[in-house]
């Protein structure tokens, strides 16, 4: 975003939010582990552990997570990568439906066995 008025935004961000909403931000993981999911913001390298995927993979990765069949060792839910609808394969599940763009915000719900999803 650099010379498309990132700094600008930047700026105006911080000026937005308050101090207590950047700490409690600042104080998030990047990733949770619960059960048989794996939930982070873009997804995991394939062929590396959950427990030491790196910062940058969780936050940005997409073509080679994307394209993986294999198996993460969990279902991995993520998001990072908007589709027309929520994306439900037998390795992760994006639940990413533009909500920028087409107003939409969709949330999984897991419930025991069962899974559902929830938009706006």
């Amino acid at each position: 975003m650099i010379g498309k008025g990132f700094e600008e935004a930047s700026s105006a961000l911080r000026q937005a939010v308050p101090p207590e909403h950047l700490r409690f931000l600042a104080s998030l993981k990047l990733s949770i582990s619960v059960g048989e999911y794996f939930l982070c913001h873009a997804g995991v390298r394939p062929g590396v552990p959950l427990e030491y995927q790196r910062a940058a993979d969780l936050l940005w990765i997409r073509d080679e997570f994307l394209s993986s069949r294999k198996s993460f060792g969990k279902i991995v839910v993520h998001g990072h990568t908007p589709t027309e609808s929520p994306e439900l394969l037998s390795n992760r599940i994006n639940i990413d439906t533009g909500a920028f763009v087409t107003g939409r915000l969709t949330c999984l719900v897991l419930e025991g066995e069962s899974r559902r999803f929830l938009s706006t």
